[in-house]
């Protein structure tokens, strides 16, 4: 009898595991994708901390936090959807379309900035629920899905505004917008970032929500038939990306003192490539926020070292547009290397049993 099969049920099944379980726990914890670009986002950091001028200025920080601040929001809640296999690329459009509205609000009928930010948060759901139900209800693709409303979110807000640039906001929110904490130089729209970071951490890692989305994003049929209301989850992520955006609109809007249909106009593609980074997996299933928290801080220093540097913005977007490439590609190189290595070796002929293709000795 061969070795394979004196195995026991439990030998068998301890052989079948995944190669990466018999690993050490801090082998499992650290050498991963996340911390793969926190490492990279340390060394990115250090070359534009040394060979960049100005960067490691008292303002870099700063003026990084602001940069960064709509891009961390969003790339929150986009998380979720990838992570359940699908993907929003609606979301800087979203984003324009809420800042237009509480222009025309706040600036043209003169609603108060608190009432009027009401309202574009709820044309961010509003969008975020066409988007879900599209998606989770209709089953279409979200990438065609998407495309379209991309499409028709930004078209609306061009539509509404045309060329025109409404900058009479109330001074009063637009230095809020821009305030810092106490004496310090960090902008007071950190403290709402934590919040955010730390709300969506508790959904996608302490509750059985967030264990439904992965399970979503493993295999839909198993979660569903599991009993994990597939489509529910999924308009609820979508909804989340609405409001969401339309929140970092108006804070966009406030930062800049000024409504424009083209605001944020290709954010999308930053947001998709920060979340990528991050570790999350494109096909669903798999990602931590702790990557996307690092992905997000690559992007930005990235920009704002090349910006200072005096790189023209078209080539910073060919930059991350490489880099969102390379998100993609790299876990599907990293998986068939994997698979190459515990590809089993080609049978041999045991002499005990016999040559299988002369038959066995009786």
């Amino acid at each position: 009898m061969s070795s394979t099969a004196q195995q026991t049920p439990l030998q068998a099944a301890a052989s079948a595991a995944p190669r990466s379980h018999h690993r050490p726990w801090w082998f499992r914890t650290f050498v991963t994708a996340e911390f793969l670009i926190i490492a990279l986002l340390a060394l990115v950091w250090m070359w534009a901390t040394v060979s960049v001028d100005n960067f490691d200025g008292p303002l870099t920080v700063r003026y990084l936090i602001l940069d960064i601040a709509p891009l961390m929001m969003i790339a929150l809640p986009m998380t979720l959807v990838i992570i359940t296999g699908q993907i929003d690329l609606s979301v800087a459009s979203i984003m324009g379309l809420s800042s237009v509205v509480m222009g025309i609000l706040h600036v043209q009928l003169g609603m108060p900035v608190p009432a009027a930010a009401a309202l574009a948060l709820l044309v961010g759901l509003t969008c975020g629920a066409v988007n879900g139900f599209l998606v989770a209800y209709v089953r279409l693709p979200s990438l065609a899905v998407t495309i379209g409303t991309m499409a028709l979110f930004r078209g609306i807000a061009v539509g509404l505004l045309g060329t025109t640039a409404l900058t009479d906001f109330d001074p009063d929110w637009t230095s809020l917008a821009q305030s810092s904490l106490g004496e310090t130089r960090i902008p007071a729209i950190s403290l709402v970032l934590v919040a955010m970071i730390a709300v969506f951490a508790v959904l996608m890692h302490a509750t059985p929500f967030g264990r439904g989305l992965y399970d979503i994003g493993h295999n839909e049929q198993a979660a569903r038939f599991s009993g994990v209301n597939v489509a529910r989850c999924q308009l609820t992520t979508f909804l989340l990306t609405g409001v969401v955006s339309a929140a970092a609109g108006i804070f966009y809007a406030l930062r800049y003192g000024n409504s424009r249909g083209d605001n944020a106009m290709g954010l999308e593609l930053e947001v998709i490539a920060a979340v990528l980074l991050g570790g999350v997996l494109i096909f669903g299933g798999r990602g931590a926020l702790h990557g996307v928290i690092a992905g997000v801080l690559l992007i930005g220093v990235i920009s704002s070292a090349l910006r200072l540097e005096g790189v023209t913005v078209n080539l910073i977007s060919i930059i991350i547009g490489v880099l969102l490439i390379a998100s993609v590609i790299a876990p599907s190189v990293a998986a068939g290397i994997r698979n190459r290595r515990r590809r089993p070796p080609p049978p041999t002929t045991d002499a005990a049993e016999g040559d299988p293709m002369k038959g066995t000795p009786q």
